[in-house]
């Protein structure tokens, strides 16, 4: 169309000017000095176009052989631009199917000429990771770094994670401590942080870190829970471990409200004040427990807590009976209060009917134990057999050794 447009101008130009010949006949003179031209106007004319048009063409292949390097340049760069951009395709490509010393040669090749050279870093980074070389997994990231200054997170948070793969967690933990503290609202960061600490066993940074993790939301609400919950268990097994009874009940006192109600945390914490000699006191804490929310654990410690006052706990427990008749391990727990109220008839039925509902090796132990007091050497041999069956899995047993004697009675039981 634009070529039509310009053919008919030309045309009607070219008509113009030929009619513009005919009626004018003017002339021009051109003089200097001893020269002189003369011509007809319309032969100047057509000089003058015909001179435009020459000096213009030699001017444009003048200016284009003055441009030819710049534009050889361009032409260049663009090619290794697409060359750039198809090599990392490759590489991405490779990084994906696990073609890890592919991925590395030609993300690495062509970052510095890449139209994103961050990925291209990180991609190699991460492809040496998984071929062991961490000295080159190193290289790529500060390379990366380098390549966009801006992009701290996106490569701290990637050497984080790398390091952490690799099981340096005390280098994955200074990298988050810096960018926390340069970025400590950052979601990514703080669930970092949270795995490092717990990888490392850092359980009191973790209980720092938690009100951050609820606050950003890093969490979802249960999984939150659950975290809290086995970090003050966590911290109430090493008290415990510690030997240091006045640690355990700071601990405790430490420990929100809401979490000293579950089950879990009232078990842990029974069983450091039961290590640590605080029966009584575990007694009366596994007693209003159990009194607001019925927990089998708990019930089962409850037996294990040696209070001043045994024939009492047998009462206590045997209230919890009227409601729970047919649980093992309530049973379980009467008839280790009656043997330590040395009750035995009354400890040989309640052992007898847990076993009978579920065969667990402490009961056969008690019974075990129970039953030699008696005198029933055989039959407390056979209980001491199928608990050391149940332990080792495999229905053969070794020598009997009681795990623990009562004070001998002689054969007259109590009733």
């Amino acid at each position: 169309m634009k070529l039509l447009f310009f053919v008919i101008v030309v045309l009607v130009g070219a008509v113009g000017l030929a009619l513009l010949a005919q009626s004018e006949s003017g002339y021009v003179l051109i003089n200097y000095g001893p020269w002189s031209v003369e011509g007809s106007f319309t032969f100047a004319v057509v000089v003058l176009l015909l001179g435009f048009i020459v000096l213009h063409t030699a001017l444009r292949l003048v200016a284009g052989a003055l441009a030819l390097p710049g534009r050889l340049r361009t032409w260049r760069r663009g090619r290794r631009t697409l060359r750039a951009r198809l090599v990392t395709t490759r590489g991405l490509t490779a990084l994906a199917e696990g073609h890890w010393l592919k991925a590395e040669r030609d993300l690495s090749r062509y970052a510095e000429r890449s139209e994103t050279p961050l990925l291209n870093y990180l991609g190699a980074a991460r492809a040496a990771q998984m071929l062991g070389d961490e000295e080159r997994r190193d290289y790529h990231l500060s390379m990366a770094h380098r390549s966009s200054p801006e992009a701290e997170l996106a490569v701290g948070v990637t050497q984080a994670e790398l390091q952490m793969a690799a099981g340096q967690l005390e280098q994955a933990l200074a990298t988050l401590r810096h960018l926390h503290g340069k970025m400590p609202k950052n979601v990514r960061v703080l669930q970092l942080l949270q795995q490092v600490y717990e990888r490392l066993g850092s359980w009191e940074e973790l209980v720092a870190l938690l009100p951050e993790l609820s606050k950003r939301r890093a969490l979802e609400e249960d999984a939150a829970d659950l975290l809290e919950r086995r970090i003050w268990e966590t911290l109430l097994r090493q008290v415990q471990e510690h030997g240091n009874p006045d640690k355990l009940r700071e601990l405790w006192e430490r420990i929100p409200r809401h979490q000293r109600q579950h089950g879990v945390l009232l078990a842990a914490y029974a069983r450091g004040l039961l290590a640590l000699g605080g029966g009584d006191e575990a007694e009366n804490l596994l007693r209003e427990a159990v009194r607001r929310q019925w927990d089998a654990e708990l019930v089962r410690l409850y037996g294990l807590a040696e209070s001043k006052n045994p024939t009492q706990q047998l009462t206590t427990a045997e209230e919890w009976l009227k409601r729970h008749q047919r649980h093992p391990l309530l049973l379980l727990t009467l008839g280790r209060l009656a043997m330590r109220a040395q009750l035995w008839g009354k400890a040989r039925a309640y052992l007898e009917a847990s076993a009978g509902m579920e065969a667990r090796a402490e009961t056969y132990r008690m019974l075990g134990e129970l039953l030699e007091r008696l005198g029933e050497e055989t039959t407390a041999r056979d209980y001491y057999h199928k608990g050391l069956a149940l332990v080792t899995g495999n229905g053969r047993s070794g020598p009997v050794v009681p795990l623990k004697r009562f004070p001998l009675v002689t054969r007259n039981t109590k009733k």
